[in-house]
């Protein structure tokens, strides 16, 4: 028989084997490992600007990147190239790109970029942007897929504000952002031209009108009539003055529109009475004489309402003038006729009058200035009308 220590001595023996057997396996191992790490080379690895250290057996640029997760797409910039053979201590970048939508002036256009930043981007497309263009967004704004930059271009116009005027720059598209961007307001009256709805394109000029209206009161005299009065005590052909005449007074409120500071139209809105005129009274004398006096025809004066008047004289031969009268009298073909303009509603149209100083005439006219006791004598020649000027004559309406 086998004796029991022999057996024993037998089984450790065999079982140190395969321990020393599983430990060489190991140590082979790990040699075999260490090995083949110290064969990978050491690379720098630059993804979008972050930079890490990787060890790597892979033999290009693509399979370094692919072992990292990165997919490159064809816009995405890598460097050096993808086929590039990757070598201990290279420097890989990669710099993912983004599509973004650029719009410069209403024209749009959507682009691959790898920049960092609005800036760059604008500068990689050599899109300039000016001191008074407007950009949204931002300069500094960092890019990002789907991004809309929008640049509108700055231009010069002509602005005309209440008569001042300058050149200004604008990305305005019409009148009405304009003057929002300038900080222009308008009262009720203001206008603008053209109007607020109109396109501004480069070279146009804007013009902005200040209106208002204002009251203007002034004072006016009224003339005072001339009263004759026959006297029996008075020698005919003698006057004599019983009461003196008294000018009246009215204040005439008018409405007056400016425009840019400058008056532009005035209404007549009211007339308040301040005085009222005083009649002339002369006393006319009808006395006759016993002893005969010899009077020439032509010498005596027509009888009929007599009162004074102040008179100016007028032209057909003037620019602008139509020589047609209100009751339709053309003056440019009668140019020897005695015609005055009046007031209707103290010498009636069409009345025979004698006017001291310029004859028999026919009052066939009016005018926007005739009022109360005033006429405007006819007369063909410019000079002549000048030459009467304006001065006070006695007038009588014959019927």
């Amino acid at each position: 028989m086998i004796h029991l220590k022999t057996v024993v001595s037998r089984m450790l023996t065999g079982k140190w084997l395969l321990v020393s057997i599983a430990g060489l396996l190991v140590l082979g191992a790990a040699v075999s490992v260490g090995a083949y790490e110290m064969t990978k080379n050491s690379v720098t690895l630059s993804i979008n600007g972050q930079e890490k250290q990787v060890q790597t057996h892979a033999d290009t640029v693509e399979g370094i990147l692919q072992e990292n997760g990165i997919v490159v797409g064809s816009h995405d910039k890598v460097s050096p190239g993808l086929d590039t053979k990757v070598e201990n201590q290279m420097k890989i970048s990669w710099v993912q790109s983004h599509q973004v939508t650029i719009n410069v002036g209403g024209k749009e256009q959507k682009i691959w970029t790898t920049a960092n930043t609005v800036k760059e981007m604008l500068e990689q497309e050599k899109i300039k942007v000016e001191e008074h263009d407007q950009l949204s967004p931002a300069l500094d704004t960092d890019i990002i897929d789907g991004l809309t930059v929008n640049l509108e271009k700055a231009f010069q116009v002509k602005l005309n504000d209440g008569g001042k005027e300058k050149q200004v720059w604008t990305t305005s598209i019409t009148v009405a952002d304009l003057l929002k961007q300038n900080k222009i307001q308008l009262s009720e009256l203001d206008r603008v031209e053209p109007g607020k709805d109109a396109l501004v394109e480069k070279g146009s000029q804007v013009k902005v009108i200040r209106v208002e209206k204002v009251t203007d009161v002034v004072e006016e005299t009224v003339d005072y009539a001339v009263v004759k009065r026959k006297d029996s005590s008075l020698e005919k052909g003698k006057e004599k003055v019983v009461s003196n005449g008294q000018e009246g007074k009215v204040k005439k409120h008018y409405e007056v529109v400016m425009e840019n500071g400058k008056e532009v139209s005035r209404e007549l809105v009211k007339t308040e009475k301040v005085s009222d005129s005083k009649d002339k009274i002369v006393a006319v004398g009808t006395k006759v004489r016993t002893q005969t006096v010899s009077r020439s025809k032509s010498s005596a004066e027509p009888a009929g309402r007599e009162f004074y008047v102040t008179s100016t004289a007028y032209t057909a031969n003037c620019t602008g003038c139509s020589g047609i009268t209100a009751t339709g009298y053309n003056l440019k073909a009668n140019p020897n006729a005695k015609v005055i303009a009046v007031d209707p509603s103290v010498i009636p149209l069409g009345s025979r009058v004698w006017v001291e100083g310029y004859g028999y005439a026919t009052a066939l006219d009016t005018g926007g200035a005739i009022r109360g006791n005033k006429i405007d004598v006819f007369f063909s020649s410019l000079s002549t009308a000048r030459s009467w000027g304006r001065k006070t004559v006695r007038i009588k309406v014959l019927n």
